[in-house]
């Protein structure tokens, strides 16, 4: 890449799956009734992707395509490895 090129920051949301984080509009865990509504309707588009591995769903990651993601790992993990990623780096000289 050339200098001053942005690229997107992957944040991993377990199992070795990552997502773009300038894509992600929320977090939300999965036990409300709209949630569960917005995540049947996702699967009958055919925007629904399962990044669970086969283990639980602890939380749903909503992007700004209307893409439902669902992941095995807690919302406040996911949001933690979010805010970390969003950190400035600081370079040594």
């Amino acid at each position: 890449m050339k200098k001053g090129d942005v690229s997107p920051i992957l944040v991993n949301i377990g199992f070795g799956n990552v997502v773009a984080s300038s894509k992600v509009v929320a977090i939300v865990t999965p036990g409300s009734a709209p949630i569960k509504r917005m995540r049947e309707e996702a699967k009958k588009e055919g925007k629904l992707v399962d990044a669970t591995q086969g283990r639980r769903t602890r939380s749903i990651i909503i992007t700004d395509s209307n893409h439902i993601i669902l992941s095995a790992l807690q919302a406040e993990t996911i949001t933690q490895r979010f805010i970390e990623g969003k950190e400035p780096i600081e370079e040594e000289e």
